[in-house]
């Protein structure tokens, strides 16, 4: 089985779940269909090929920088929650902090909130090839 026969199904079943008005959803399964025979399919099958040989890498460092990036961001996330406790206490320090947080997040360059998009996508789609393939548990 292929990457882009084992990669159908799930996005097949991610479609169903994020998009929920049954026209769109047919729309998006045929574009996904249509995707297989167009350049783009190619280009995806050679990123994809370059996240599973990085992931199977015995190298601890080749193999762990998605998931690790993944984390980091994880971690800007939940900050909200402190941040959230402190406003109840100090709203001036609160609201510095947030004002600081949100000019750094908005300095960042846009190509890398692209980046986690694809590293997320990446990595949550190698682990499902993974599964059935039956490598992965």
């Amino acid at each position: 089985m292929g990457i882009l026969e084992a990669l159908i199904g799930p996005i097949s079943s991610i479609i169903d779940k994020v998009i929920p008005d049954p026209e769109a959803r047919a729309k998006a399964k045929l574009e996904l269909l249509s995707l297989q025979n167009t350049s783009e399919l190619k280009t995806l099958q050679t990123r994809l090929s370059t996240i599973v040989t990085e992931a199977g890498s015995k190298d601890p460092w080749t193999s762990r920088a998605r998931p690790s990036f993944l984390y980091v961001m994880y971690a800007l996330i939940l900050w909200a929650i402190p941040m959230g406790l402190l406003a109840a206490f100090n709203p001036g320090a609160s609201q510095a902090i947030g004002k600081g947080m949100t000019d750094y997040l908005g300095a960042l360059p846009e190509p890398l909130y692209a980046l986690f998009g694809t590293g997320y996508l990446g990595y949550a789609v190698v682990r499902q090839w993974g599964k059935v393939k039956g490598s992965d548990r």
